[in-house]
C-alpha cells in the first residue's frame, strides 16, 4: 500500500501541476461548464484512449497518459461545480482553485486508501484497458443520473462517479508506468 501512496501523490503532483499552469493561461474558465459538459469532455477523452488502445491510427501526437491527466483534472473539476455550483461568468481566484483542487483530491485519496483496503489492490491485477472500459461505463451511467435530475434510486451519485473516474485513470497512469 506503501508504493500506491507513492505513486498516488506522484501522478497527482503532476496532475496539479497541469492543472496550475492551464490555470495560469485561462483563468477560471472551466467554471461556465455545466456537469453534463464536463462529463462529455471526460467521455471524449475516454474515448480517444480506447482508440488509442484499439491501434486506430491517430494524427494527434499525444498517447494515453496526456489523456488520463486530463481526465483526473476534468473530474476535480466535476467534483468543485457538484459542490459550489456552476456560474454564468469565472469567479475564482488561483488560491480559491488550488484549495478546492487540492480539497477534492484529498477527499478522493481517502476514498481510495478505504476501497483499496476493502479490496486489496485488485486494480493492480488489471489491464489498463479494463480501467478505460470502467470509466466509460462511469460516463454512461452519469449521463443516465443526469436525465433524471441527477437523482439516483440505489446508486452512487454524481460526485461517487468523479472520484471513481479520478482514482481508475490514477491506476491506469501507474500500471503504464509499470
Amino acid at each position: 500500500m506503501e508504493d500506491t501512496k507513492s505513486q498516488y501523490h506522484q501522478i497527482i503532483g503532476k496532475s496539479r501541476k497541469i492543472f496550475i499552469d492551464k490555470n495560469a493561461d485561462y483563468g477560471s474558465s472551466w467554471r461556465v461548464l455545466r456537469i453534463m459538459s464536463l462529463v462529455d469532455q471526460i467521455n471524449i477523452k475516454a474515448q480517444r484512449i480506447r482508440n488509442l488502445q484499439n491501434n486506430i491510427s491517430n494524427k494527434i501526437n499525444e498517447g494515453q497518459t496526456a489523456e488520463f491527466y486530463g481526465i483526473i483534472n476534468y473530474s476535480v473539476m466535476g467534483l468543485i461545480q457538484l459542490q459550489i455550483g456552476v456560474v454564468d461568468e469565472p469567479d475564482l481566484d488561483s488560491e480559491e482553485i488550488i484549495n478546492l483542487y487540492d480539497k477534492n483530491i484529498n477527499d478522493t485519496f481517502e476514498l481510495m486508501l478505504a476501497k483499496n483496503h476493502d479490496y486489496g489492490e485488485a486494480w493492480r491485477e488489471m489491464e489498463v484497458i479494463s480501467l478505460t472500459d470502467l470509466i466509460i461505463q462511469k460516463i454512461f451511467r452519469m449521463k443516465s443520473i443526469l436525465k433524471n435530475d441527477g437523482k439516483a434510486n440505489v446508486s452512487e451519485g454524481i460526485d461517487a462517479n468523479f472520484q471513481d473516474i479520478l482514482n481508475y485513470s490514477v491506476f491506469a497512469q501507474i500500471l503504464l508506468k509499470e
